[in-house]
């Protein structure tokens, strides 16, 4: 597998997955074809080509993710309002 489309599936599978992703789900997600070490230099590219978008790459405790930037909280809290509590 060349590292392009290693790339291209890191990332879809990264901004599909509803938890955090391990290096060792990486590797079997792409079929143990990469080191962990050619999957971080990867995962470094990908940061460096979400670096002037609305959502970033980081890594958290149990792996990586997508996340929005904490600049854009304010913008999209409008989706979602708090909303005060109702009392009957």
């Amino acid at each position: 597998m060349n590292t392009l489309d290693a790339k291209l599936i890191l990332e879809a599978a990264l901004i599909c997955s509803p938890q955090p992703m391990d290096l060792r789900g990486m590797r079997t997600l792409l079929g143990d074809a990469l080191s962990a070490d050619a999957i971080k230099l990867l995962l470094a590219e990908l940061q460096n080509d979400w670096a002037q978008r609305g959502v970033e790459l980081v890594t958290v405790a149990n792996g990586w993710r997508f996340q929005s930037r904490p600049d854009m909280r304010v913008y999209l809290d409008r989706l979602h309002p708090e909303k005060p509590p109702r009392y009957a």
